[in-house]
């Protein structure tokens, strides 16, 4: 499906019927497949099929006859006949052990998206399995995107959402794309590294989340490759230079290890194997050091019958060398988020290198390499056991749904699911003792949000271990944390920094969308109401009259036209004057059929709160508290910015664009506190913090900010606090009190 080398160099006609399969009785003659051995033909899939009955073997050829006849003609960069690219990634699946559908849909991948058969016609020949699955997998190539990435995200977005409702889905997908990576070699270098970069940031987390970790490492090594070539062969160099004697000393603690465990009573098989050249530079790259410094190039798969053979096989291997510190971890009692299972140490071994072993069952070492494709590779012989992974697969796949939802575009989707595909868990109990599995650096306000997306919007403190903390404190393995929340609290967007999970985000980013959209509505309505005021209008329009001006504006809805003006996109002075030019007009009597009522002739003032939402933002640079003189701007991207009216920066602004400034006042009985900015010089003695601190407090003022310099010479300090304060009056009976502490030489409000 990707253009990748399914890149052709020469397309045929769509829909060319002409096809040698109606000349030959025997299938494969049809085909343009070549007897290269290095090339799947139908006979070599057919033989990795025996699995399956000959009534889905039939079907199956039926759907490569369809797919060689739209695809006769095509030509892969690679100069081979395009059907070999169906067939291989069918050969993929088919040893994964897939059913006949997905075999099918394996084979018909590229006819959608290549040769524009319509989903209806494969609904009618395949049956509506395989032609939502052929859908899934298709590009969205009709529609234009802005940018690469755009297209990039709805593609992405499309192929998720079908997959959260068919896990062979991404199966397929995962096969085609590693049928791609490893037939790069025709494509540019550009868009090798292009392809590559791309599978290494999606494709590779994907088959990790889902477990499929032989995959996982050939896909790894593969975008490695072709994303850095020549440090791949240098490494690669280096390692087959490093063997020598080492193979021979891995071979010995294999049979040494194996003679040990039967000594137990321990029947085991023992697999060593080199580590990918990818987790060498990976490690090499984070800790900073050379080839030579990497010791731990093998591992060691111990692979036993049953879960307590597993434990005292641990034992086994600690009585015969010492464990590193650290370096013992159990995914049996906790498995990771894929489901995968084994027990993990690191011992030193001969010569003091350092081994690793991974111990585990036999059912166990299935899900290890195969993941959720296990379900159907072994489903004859664990089948009970072994649902449980594509079950929690599913569940994850139809948690996407819930994110794509929330977000407001494709590339914020794929930028949330990025996150969710870190394979790096964290595992932490709630205090029910439920453990709860998130990506490694996540905060304790995602963990709140992994329980209930109202749990995270209404959290207001949080307790880890039994002691308060911050919501942005990361998470470490076997923290308790108990979230505490508030019906009044709501989502801060300052939460988006430092959130970590895709599910955290896209929830925030949502409830914030919906309430500055409603924030803004409400002020565009104040807005215009004042701008009416000002031209002697009745703020309540006749309703046909509103109709017109909300068409003429090119909303969509009252709402959309209300919003604008709040967020500044609209001016409320000139819909109130369109407002006037119709209600004066011959027309606008005919509108409603009466006269508008007279209003006041003086422009009043929009009355700020302090508690309007986003829509009402109070500027940085001045913080205007109640009891100051206050001016207005109509901001594009903040909404109302509320300035003090001595503020040098308002003033210049006010130059510049005067149409954007309106007359605003504080309302009656505020209930929130303000933040305002006082600079306190002060002699540098002991305990002058606390008394300066004390005295805020005191006077009913909270401190949310300080910071302290030295000031004139080393005898003095200056120091700078955010305090929040109810009003002007509030301010002057602090700095009064604050005055009479000793030390203080100067207090003044910046």
């Amino acid at each position: 499906m990707d253009t990748t080398p399914a890149d052709t160099a020469r397309r045929k006609p769509k829909r060319a019927r002409q096809s040698a399969v109606s000349a030959v009785s025997e299938p494969e003659a049809a085909s343009a497949v070549s007897a290269n051995p290095g090339v799947v033909t139908l006979s070599t899939l057919t033989k990795k099929l025996a699995y399956l009955p000959a009534s889905d073997i039939a079907r199956i050829r039926e759907a490569f006859r369809f797919s060689d006849e739209m695809h006769l003609g095509q030509i892969r960069m690679s100069g081979e006949p395009y059907i070999s690219h169906p067939l291989t990634v069918a050969e993929i699946c088919a040893s994964w052990k897939l059913d006949a559908q997905a075999i099918m849909a394996a084979l018909l991948h590229d006819v959608m998206e290549d040769q524009g058969v319509k989903k209806e016609e494969l609904i009618e020949r395949f049956g509506p399995s395989v032609a939502a699955m052929v859908d899934g997998l298709s590009k969205l190539e009709k529609i234009e995107f802005q940018n690469y990435v755009e297209a990039q995200g709805e593609n992405f977005r499309k192929m998720l959402l079908a997959m959260a409702s068919d896990v062979r889905v991404i199966l397929i997908k995962l096969a085609d794309r590693l049928h791609n990576m490893r037939t790069l070699d025709s494509m540019r270098p550009d868009k090798r590294r292009r392809i590559a970069h791309e599978t290494m940031e999606v494709y590779v987390p994907i088959a990790h989340r889902l477990g499929i970790n032989s995959l996982y490492r050939e896909l790894q090594d593969l975008s490695f490759a072709n994303m850095h070539p020549f440090r791949h062969k240098a490494l690669a160099r280096a390692i087959v230079d490093a063997r020598g004697n080492r193979v021979e000393l891995f071979g010995s603690v294999s049979d040494t290890v194996k003679g040990a465990l039967e000594k137990a009573g321990i029947k085991a098989d023992i697999f060593g194997r080199e580590k990918t050249l990818f987790s060498i530079y990976r490690k090499m790259r984070n800790k900073h050091l050379s080839f030579s410094q990497v010791h731990d190039l093998y591992g060691f798969r111990v692979v036993v019958n049953t879960l307590p053979e597993c434990y005292m096989a641990l034992g086994v291997l600690h009585s015969m060398y010492k464990p590193m510190p650290g370096k013992v971890q159990d995914f049996i009692a906790i498995p990771k988020l894929n489901k995968y299972q084994s027990l993990h140490t690191t011992v030193v071994g001969p010569f003091g290198s350092p081994l690793e072993f991974l111990i585990r069952t036999r059912e166990m070492h299935h899900v290890a390499e195969s993941g959720v494709a296990s379900h159907w590779l072994y489903k004859e012989d664990y089948n009970e056991s072994l649902t449980d992974i594509q079950q929690h697969s599913i569940a994850w796949l139809q948690s996407l749904l819930d994110i794509q939802q929330q977000t407001g575009n494709s590339v914020e989707f794929l930028e949330h699911v990025k996150f969710d595909l870190f394979p790096d868990s964290v595992y932490v109990f709630t205090p029910k003792a439920k453990i709860i599995a998130l990506p490694r650096a996540a905060t304790a306000l995602d963990f709140a949000y992994n329980i209930h997306t109202d749990v995270g919007d209404q959290t207001v403190a949080v307790k880890i271990n039994g002691e308060p903390a911050s919501l942005r404190t990361e998470l470490q393995n076997g923290d308790i944390v108990e979230i505490i929340t508030s019906p009044t609290s709501r989502p801060n967007p300052s939460w988006l920094t430092f959130v970590r999970t895709g599910k955290a985000r896209s929830c925030i980013r949502s409830y914030l969308r919906t309430a500055s959209m409603a924030d803004s509505i409400e002020l565009g309505k104040r807005l215009l109401a004042q701008a009416l005021h000002g031209q002697n209008l009745s703020e309540e329009l006749p309703p046909l009259v509103l109709e017109r001006i909300v068409s003429e504006s090119g909303a969509k809805s009252q709402d959309e036209f209300y919003a604008d003006i709040g967020t500044g996109k609209r001016l409320a002075v000139l819909v109130a004057h369109r407002v006037a030019s119709l209600l004066s007009s011959a027309q606008a009597g005919a509108v409603d059929g009466s006269e508008s009522k007279t209003a006041p002739t003086k422009s009043e003032p929009v009355l700020i709160y302090g508690s309007e939402g986003m829509s009402v933002q109070l500027a940085e640079c001045c913080r205007p508290i109640p009891g100051d003189d206050i001016v207005g701007q109509l901001n594009l991207d903040r909404g109302l910015v509320v300035h003090s009216s001595e503020c040098e920066h308002a003033r210049r602004l006010v130059s510049k664009e005067p149409e954007k400034w309106i007359p605003v006042a504080w309302g009656e009985e505020l209930k929130r506190r303000f933040d305002c900015r006082l600079t306190v010089l002060a002699k540098d003695e002991m305990g002058l913090l606390a008394r300066i601190a004390s005295e805020i407090s005191e006077s009913d003022a909270n401190i949310t900010f300080v910071s302290m310099d030295e000031g004139k010479g080393d005898e003095f300090t200056k120091m700078r606090f955010i305090i929040q304060v109810e009003s002007r009056d509030h301010l002057a009976r602090l700095m009064r009190r604050l005055r009479h502490v000793h030390g203080v030489t100067s207090i003044a409000r910046e």
